[in-house]
């Protein structure tokens, strides 16, 4: 959730900047899983940490990318509609881990003038009011200082705590009239107010004038008092002391309890009504109502400006309840707002008042300009007059000199005609000689487009020369294939003739010998005869039956 982060960003820094071992503005990433559990675990949140490990390459991060981590990783999960009060809870716990690191850093063990608890409050309020920023010359350092008005407001309102009157200490003037900001040491050492041995009791006074500032500006304490509330049962009205926040109204039977008597939860629902008497007479209690829908909660002040007060009060938590910012928060908010409003303007001011005095610089300038060009002026005017006298002086050698030259240019004039009938005679010649070159470059353009032509036919006479002498040789090729072709045929033309041969020969032998037998056996059947001519045919013996 971007706000909670906001919120505590300021206590993330110092916590960060505790883990530092050197000002490179850089911390090693197992440090900083420890912080991130921390973190995490108070918002339910668990193993986040690990993924640090795979966040950049580098083993160290600068606390920008450290606060990215966090907004990415640990506080995005969060829902944005978190009620005000679980925000401060929220705040209140990374707060205390915050601390809880950065603590000794400040030497509180050995400060004789805060206890721990408020030192740790200090910081809180510190926190709250305190602005982040970066380093101009080093983007990766980063600083958590407060303004010196807003460190006045606490100087202001501890004084005032304390019974002293903050008018007449003018050592504490210069943080109306400077913008440079107040580390947090910086900011404790302001507010031990080493001077005033003359209040009693000083660290116990000092902590509980602290404890009432950390009521107003962390806890959000709108305002606190004694105020009448009418019961239930018993409807008669009993004192309580009520503290008013932006979400709640709390009671308690007195200001020393910490534990509530009750507690009205704030809404935007709410309505706050003053009650008018029915008789007209004036009553001791002042009363009004706090209205929801049909629960209604009667109280009653002293007197009508107490009752006033707690009616605004009232409405200005109202207002409140349904933001996701605290009433102290946003008042300064507002304040940051104004003092950048004002800063901005003041650098317009000054902005044209250097403009200004730029342009009056250059004004004079020019005004200096001016005077000297005016007074190199007068002298070139008197020397002007003196080159004009001279000047007359030598008109008169001119007019002589302008005779001869005018004779002189007469010649020339001559001279420069037949000097032009000259060139007029050599432009022709050129001329002729240019026709000619022309002529001869064209006959040497189209004898080499006749030596490309011939070369181009050279080339495709090679070429198809080329073709022939390879389709000659696959011919020769071819023909060695057909000659071998020829020969193999001729040879089994050869033998098949050579067994025809053999063939004829067997059946002439088995003819005689069965004509031979043919007395001496019977005569065979026709299916015989014909399957012994079908064997003698096929060059297969004859197989001839025995006689019975």
């Amino acid at each position: 959730m971007a706000a909670l982060l906001k919120n505590v960003t300021n206590s993330i820094w110092h916590a960060f900047s505790a883990l530092q071992q050197d000002d490179t503005g850089f911390v090693g990433k197992s440090k900083l899983k420890v912080l991130t559990a921390n973190i995490a675990t108070l918002l339910d949140l668990y193993g986040v940490e690990r993924g640090l490990d795979h966040y950049r390459s580098t083993p160290t991060i600068n606390f920008d990318h450290f606060l990215y981590y966090l907004g990415q990783e640990v506080f995005s999960p969060l829902s944005n509609e978190l009620p005000l009060s679980l925000m401060r809870n929220y705040e209140s716990k990374i707060d205390e881990v915050c601390w809880f690191v950065c603590h000794k850093d400040y030497q509180i063990s050995s400060d004789t003038y805060f206890t721990e608890e408020t030192v740790y409050q200090l910081f809180r309020i510190f926190c709250l009011m305190a602005d982040l920023y970066r380093d101009d010359v080093d983007e990766n350092q980063f600083s958590v200082k407060i303004h010196p008005s807003e460190a006045l407001i606490v100087v202001k309102q501890l004084l005032n705590s304390l019974g002293l009157d903050y008018n007449n200490e003018e050592k504490y003037d210069y943080l109306k009239k400077s913008d440079n900001g107040l580390f947090f040491g910086e900011f404790l050492d302001i507010l031990r107010f080493k001077d005033y041995d003359k209040v009693n009791d000083y660290v116990a006074s000092i902590c509980e004038a602290i404890g009432d500032i950390y009521q107003t500006l962390i806890m959000d304490v709108i305002k606190k008092g004694y105020l009448f509330r009418r019961g239930y049962v018993l409807p008669t009205f009993r004192e309580y002391f009520f503290v008013l926040q932006p979400c709640e109204l709390s009671y308690y039977k007195h200001h020393t309890d910490k534990d509530t008597c009750g507690a009205i939860c704030l809404d935007s629902k709410f309505m706050v009504k003053p009650s008018m008497s029915s008789s007209g007479k004036t009553e001791r209690i002042q009363k009004f109502t706090l209205v929801s829908g049909d629960r209604t909660y009667e109280l009653g002040a002293q007197d009508h400006k107490t009752r006033l007060q707690w009616i605004s009060a009232l409405q200005l938590a109202i207002t409140y309840s349904t933001g996701r910012e605290g009433f102290q928060r946003d008042t300064v908010n507002r304040r940051k707002q104004h003092r950048e409003l004002e800063l901005r303007k003041r650098q317009e001011e000054e902005q044209i008042r250097n403009n200004h005095l730029k342009r009056l610089e250059e004004t004079n300038v020019q005004l200096e300009q001016e005077k000297l060009a005016r007074l190199a002026a007068e002298s070139q005017a008197r020397q002007f007059e003196a080159v004009a006298r001279e000047d007359s002086r030598r008109v008169a050698e001119l007019e002589d000199v302008k005779m001869s030259l005018e004779k002189m240019l007469e010649d020339e004039i001559q001279a420069k005609r037949d000097e032009e009938i000259v060139r007029a005679l050599q432009a022709r010649v050129l001329a002729e000689e240019w026709e000619k070159r022309e002529e001869l470059e064209q006959l040497q353009s189209e004898q080499k487009t006749l030596l490309e032509q011939e070369r181009q036919k050279r080339i495709e006479f090679e070429h198809r020369q080329q073709d022939n002498d390879k389709r000659l040789k696959e011919a020769e090729q071819k023909l060695r294939q057909l000659e071998d072709e020829r020969k193999r045929l001729d040879r089994e033309l050869k033998q098949a003739r050579q067994k025809i041969q053999l063939s004829e020969d067997n059946k002439g032998i088995v003819e005689a010998k069965l004509q031979a037998m043919a007395p001496t056996y019977r005569k065979a059947p026709d299916f015989m005869i014909r399957r012994t001519q079908s064997f003698v045919a096929s060059d297969r013996p004859v197989i001839v039956p025995a006689p019975r």
